[in-house]
């Protein structure tokens, strides 16, 4: 009776060993994300230690830096808050899993929506991080004359 049991608990370790790996993606993701947010907020705490107090072009510029940099610390947020729920979804998985073999409850159907839940998120957490970086890109301009000073 105790190899079977020691069998089934091996088995039930190898399912869990999938979603680990997926936990491993997800803290690296979380990473990327977290220092990205760092960044920002530094570039906004920047430029209102330094923002123009006369108007004109460069004030224009850093009003409108700092509303991108807003949009961006908002969509870096929610991105993070995603895939942490994804993250805690696949740990509720592996737990259901572990349970569920060694009981053999029929949980198959949680299951399955505590998956496909999991990737879900995880979606609509990379989903933000693309429209942060989309931000970035669109407002990020180097300068013509910047430009020229490189060449030359």
């Amino acid at each position: 009776m105790m190899p079977q049991v020691t069998s089934e608990i091996g088995q039930a370790i190898q399912l869990a060993v999938a979603p680990a790996l997926i936990l491993v993606a997800i803290g690296n993701l979380l990473n990327v994300v977290a220092v990205r947010l760092a960044r920002i907020i530094d570039r906004a705490r920047d430029l209102e230690k330094n923002f123009p107090a006369e108007p004109g072009e460069e004030r224009s510029l850093a009003v409108t830096e700092l509303g991108s940099l807003g949009r961006r610390m908002k969509l870096c947020h929610a991105s993070v808050g995603f895939i942490t729920a994804g993250g805690i979804l696949i740990c509720l998985l592996v737990i259901l899993l572990f349970v569920e073999f060694l009981n053999a409850a029929g949980h198959a159907d949680w299951v399955s929506a505590l998956f496909i839940t999991a990737m879900a998120t995880l979606v609509v957490g990379l989903l933000l991080f693309l429209a942060e970086i989309s931000i970035a890109i669109r407002v990020v301009k180097v300068r013509e004359e910047v430009l020229h000073l490189a060449r030359d």
